[in-house]
């Protein structure tokens, strides 16, 4: 079949467009023009014929499958259930206030057109404490600058200091806790909590966070023109190929023929539905969504299918508060950094502690807060959105505690809800003037979406917004041999961050990736050398 061995010219073609990137087009701001890109409603005939791939879900892992099947030629159409493409790279404008949830990207996947802005140095600040006992620590980027500011702030941990840097870039303790490494390294309280802020919790595999880690020692970066411009130079790759990225399309089901192979979707359009055939179906669903909601029942009970579901376990549902203010980031004293709060130093006691306990104790005392400033992230904001700005809240809930409101219609939830929510909002917000105290009195806008709104528009079965959970267990060889991109339903793949969608690619192409990744990285260093 063409999708498991691809002819070595068309290998060729796929990493020369990589590797050579399309002039730098000139920025796009009309909302409305953007719009024709990102939300191309689903109408039955707007699908393309002849098929070679439908992808199910437009975040990062459908869209980047997609580009990389339309660069090597192959038509394939992306459905998406929300109003806009993107999944969690999309943008929305509450009150004329830009939000969105942004998380990553691979810059060779859109041509080179996304423009990046620095972040300052530090990009990153861990606080600790409540405010009468705050301790702030800056987290600088390049590997000899995160290690002296590092000694700095804890003067006679240099040896731990040293052997954790060198622990995280051996990177060989899958089944190793974080805990367990920073634990023997150091009896400091704060530096261990310092050590383990990414994840702001110890129960982590120390290999997955020392990738995070040494990500970030090489700088922090923000989309220039918001997390929407990602999905918006995308879309064009794929469509050039002769697909299309279609919205407001619900799939509701994967078609499968007789001898329960993939054949296509069905996507439901009102009360009816329509079916999209294609050789290929890859979802992004997730696994729970991909076997629990889209497969028959008959099949979901298949025993293949039933090891891999008991082999992983729902992530974190997240939580998150956007807040829009009247200022520019000068007069707010907002900057291009991010800021990671904890109201003391024992990290997994807090978390436990908040995520068992009652709804009505734990919304006063959340225990981790991601705050940064989208708007000062991006030279372009004050061209579109003058004289305002945004402040971004990130941090976690039990999805038990607004489970009881899911079937509720999205804007008629019972005042309880609404309740609990601006519960959280004002702990939040407490937490967050302290860091900016300048926009206490300027705040325009507030909303939280907690995880029943992640399951309304980004599709997570449990509000989650990583997935399934990337513990320690994650990371289990067998687990990793099991759930691959290759499902057991012939035809029907996996990608997304339930899955290495490398992989994927490297399943279509024949290809080691990861090896062919390494060598095109060396050919750009060496390239920039040269100019140099």
């Amino acid at each position: 079949a063409w999708f498991m061995v691809l002819i070595h010219g068309a290998f060729i073609v796929f990493f020369y467009q990589l590797y050579f990137y399309s002039p730098l087009k000139t920025m796009v701001f009309d909302r409305k023009l953007k719009n024709k890109v990102l939300k191309q409603g689903f109408l039955a005939s707007k699908v393309p014929q002849d098929l070679d791939a439908v992808v199910v879900g437009s975040g990062i892992g459908g869209l980047a499958i997609a580009v990389l099947l339309a660069k090597v030629g192959k038509k394939v159409l992306v459905l998406e259930q929300h109003d806009w493409a993107g999944g969690c790279c999309h943008t929305f404008t509450e009150r004329g206030f830009e939000f969105d949830p942004f998380r990553c990207v691979v810059d060779q996947l859109i041509n080179g057109q996304l423009q990046w802005e620095p972040l300052e140095n530090p990009f990153d600040k861990v606080v600790l404490g409540p405010p009468e006992n705050r301790r702030i620590y800056p987290i600088y980027s390049g590997k000899k600058r995160y290690i002296d500011e590092l000694k700095k702030c804890f003067p006679g941990e240099e040896k731990a200091i040293d052997e954790y840097v060198r622990l995280s870039k051996v990177r060989n303790k899958d089944s190793v806790y974080l805990t367990d490494v920073v634990s023997e390294l150091t009896q400091n309280k704060d530096l261990r909590a310092v050590m383990s802020y990414i994840f702001g919790t110890y129960d982590a595999s120390f290999s997955l966070h020392s990738l995070l880690l040494w990500h970030y020692l090489n700088g922090a970066w923000y989309p220039k023109g918001g997390a929407s411009e990602i999905a918006y130079h995308m879309i064009p790759i794929i469509e050039k190929a002769g697909g299309a990225v279609l919205v407001r399309a619900p799939v509701n089901r994967i078609l499968l023929n007789d001898v329960k192979e993939a054949i296509g979707v069905s996507v439901l359009k009102g009360q009816e539905e329509v079916h999209v055939h294609a050789p290929l179906v890859i979802s992004d669903a997730g696994i729970f969504n991909t076997y629990e909601r889209l497969l028959p029942k008959n099949v979901q009970t298949m025993s293949a299918i039933q090891k891999q579901l008991s082999m992983v376990q729902h992530g974190d549902g997240g939580l998150s508060i956007f807040i829009g203010v009247d200022g520019t980031k000068e007069e707010l004293g907002l900057k291009a950094d991010n800021y990671f709060i904890f109201p003391e130093n024992n990290l997994d006691e807090l978390i436990d502690g908040y995520m068992n306990g009652n709804r009505e104790e734990s919304c006063k005392k959340v225990p981790i807060i991601f705050v940064a400033s989208p708007s000062a992230k991006d030279s372009t904001w004050p061209e579109r959105s003058p004289g305002k700005s945004t402040v971004s809240v990130v941090s976690f809930a039990n999805y038990a505690w607004f489970e009881e409101w899911k079937d509720d219609k999205v804007k008629n939830r019972s005042i309880d809800y609404k309740e609990l929510k601006e519960a959280f909002i004002n702990s939040i917000l407490e937490a967050v003037t302290e860091i900016y105290p300048k926009i206490k009195d300027r705040i325009e806008y507030v909303d939280a979406g907690t995880q029943i709104t992640n399951q309304r528009y980004i599709a997570a079965p449990k509000g989650e917004i990583y997935g399934v959970d990337h513990d320690i267990a994650r990371f289990n060889i067998e687990l990793n041999a099991t759930i691959r991109p290759q499902t057991p339903i012939k035809n029907l793949f996996l990608t997304g961050c339930n899955v290495l969608w490398l992989c994927w690619s490297a399943d279509i192409l024949n290809r080691n990736l990861h090896l062919d990744a390494i060598g095109l990285a060396k050919r750009v260093k060496n390239g920039n050398k040269k100019k140099e």
